[in-house]
Parts: C-alpha cells; sequence; structure tokens
C-alpha cells in the first residue's frame, strides 16, 4: 500500500556508490513513494529527484570535499522537508566523514548532524538485521574517551530513548532490553574494572523497579547468545562491542536507524565504497532494506 507521504532519500558522496544505490532505486515496487535528493546528472531519470548539482566534476572513487556544502545542504533539505511534514521520513545513503572535514566542516558523522539540525541532543543509534536490534550508548568516539562518557545520566538517558521508541516507532508494547557490561566479564565484581558495578548496574536496578523490562550487565561475549535470553534489542556501550556482531548477522541488509529524533530516520550499514564505485558491482539490499524498514516505521507511526 503506498505511503500518504513520500520518504526523502539522500544519495549520498558523489563519488561513491549512493548514486548508483539510489539509480537502481527506479526499478523496485516503492519508487513511486520516494523523492531523491542529489544530482541529477548521476541519477536514474525515472526517479522523483530534487536535483542538487555539485560544483565539481564527480568522479567515481576520487571525491572532491568542494562538493561536500552541496551535499550538506541537501541533507538539510530533506531533514527540514521532513520536520515540516512534506516527507513521510529520511533514508540516507552513505557519506565520507574525512571528506567533509577535509572542507573545513566539524562533521563527526550522520547521527549527530541531524541531531544538531533538528534540536535534539541526545541520539541513539540503532542498527536491525532481522530480528537482531543493536543499539550503542555511544556512538563515534575514541575508545579512550567511552568510560567517562558513560555516566549514570547519560546511560538512563539512552534506556528511555531505546525503550520509548521500541513503542512509539517499531510498536513493542513492553519491549526487552539487555544491556551489555564494559569491562570484560562486566568487570568480574571490580576485579576487571569499576564502570559495570559503579554505573551500569544501579541504573539498570533504578529503571527496573520503575517496571522498564531491561536486564544487565551481561558480559558482551555473551549477550548475544541464545542463552542470554535478549528479545527486543541489546544495548551495547560503544561502537566496536556491538556492531561487529550485528553487520556479522547481516552485512548487506542491516539498517541504521537513529532513534530520539523527532523524524524517522534509517541508513544502510555500509560506507561510500569508493573501491568500487562506478563499476556496477554496488549491492543495494541494504538500501533497499533501510527503504522498507522506513516505510513500516512510517506506517506504525501513523
Amino acid at each position: 500500500m503506498p505511503l500518504a507521504k513520500p520518504l526523502v532519500v539522500t544519495a549520498g558522496e558523489p563519488a561513491g556508490v549512493g548514486p548508483e544505490l539510489c539509480s537502481l532505486l527506479a526499478e523496485t515496487p516503492f519508487v513511486s513513494d520516494i523523492v531523491v535528493v542529489g544530482d541529477a546528472a548521476l541519477l536514474d531519470p525515472r526517479l522523483q529527484i530534487l536535483n542538487t548539482p555539485f560544483p565539481a566534476p564527480v568522479i567515481p572513487g576520487k571525491p572532491d570535499p568542494a562538493n561536500a556544502k552541496v551535499l550538506l545542504d541537501g541533507l538539510k533539505m530533506a531533514t527540514m522537508g521532513c520536520m515540516e511534514g512534506r516527507y513521510a521520513g529520511l533514508v540516507t545513503a552513505p557519506i565520507a566523514k574525512s571528506v567533509i572535514a577535509a572542507s573545513g566542516v566539524r562533521f563527526t558523522g550522520h547521527t549527530e548532524f541531524l541531531a544538531e539540525l533538528t534540536g535534539v541532543d541526545l541520539p541513539v543509534m540503532l542498527l536491525v538485521a532481522g530480528n537482531l536490534r543493536v543499539a550503542l550508548a555511544s556512538t563515534h568516539l575514541p575508545l579512550r574517551e567511552v568510560p567517562d562518557f558513560i555516566t549514570r545520566d547519560r546511560l538512563t538517558r539512552v534506556l528511555q530513548i531505546l525503550h520509548d521508541d521500541l513503542q512509539a516507532k517499531f510498536g513493542i508494547e513492553e519491549p526487552e532490553i539487555v544491556v551489555c557490561g564494559l569491562n570484560p566479564h562486566a568487570g568480574e565484581g571490580g576485579l576487571l574494572g569499576e564502570e559495570d558495578d559503579a554505573v551500569i548496574a544501579p541504573v539498570i536496578a533504578n529503571l527496573s523497579r520503575k517496571g522498564m523490562r531491561v536486564r544487565g550487565p551481561l558480559p558482551a561475549d555473551t549477550a548475544f547468545t541464545p542463552n542470554a535470553g535478549h528479545k527486543d534489542a541489546v544495548l551495547a556501550m560503544y561502537h566496536d562491542q556491538g556492531l561487529p556482531v550485528l553487520k556479522y548477522a547481516g552485512f548487506g541488509h542491516a539498517v541504521n536507524v537513529t532513534l530520539g529524533l523527532p523524524i524517522i530516520r534509517t541508513s544502510v550499514d555500509h560506507g561510500t565504497a569508493f573501491d568500487i564505485a562506478g563499476t556496477g558491482k554496488a549491492d543495494p539490499g541494504s538500501l533497499i532494506a533501510a527503504i522498507e524498514l522506513a516505510m513500516h516505521l512510517a506506517r506504525t507511526t501513523g
């Protein structure tokens, strides 16, 4: 069934696989439900396109920082279209953080950029592969900064956002969440680190008393196993604690969802793939999955 309003899809870094992936959407049954933001010269003309031509020549595999401003302007246009109710949700193809940074713009990723645009101070990254959902307590942060970053207050807010969006956007009435420990063996009673007992466990106990179905901290090396009994989501403490498991389970078909935003936003689970850009080898599986999930979330939220 067609959406009441279309999704808006940003084609991403022009020298990467994004424009090619978006062009392949012209062959999908939901082509009439999407509007693509990008340079029309790089996209299939059968798509509905909001044209944002790039000032510098686009050469596959060779990104030019001179195109970064137009790329970000297109992302802003798409986001504000969602905020203003013109689009049902936002789906993003990959960008290259280093290329944008080379243009002189301070940029740490889609998640943080969209949060700033929408006035949100704490976005939460969730990766979805089939029935496996993995959220992150911290995102693009150097590993040495993670322990100080995860405070009781921040962890409480992250878990509340995860719980609320599993209800509101995924339609899960009583979400069950498993929380990973920060240290090996969840700290081993303080032997391998104090954060699990001093920070994570009290937050879980407090939220459990308030009725949230949350368990942990569990050792990350077992939190994803069937014996852990996770059902609706796992919260990992840092990027490379949770995402290797998720991407092993569903790489190429997984979806990145930003929780805590006032809009629906999904994205692919891969990067710009400069090495295969322009070769015809790009697989649209993750982009298609991102669009399908965004459509499902749009229907769930009404």
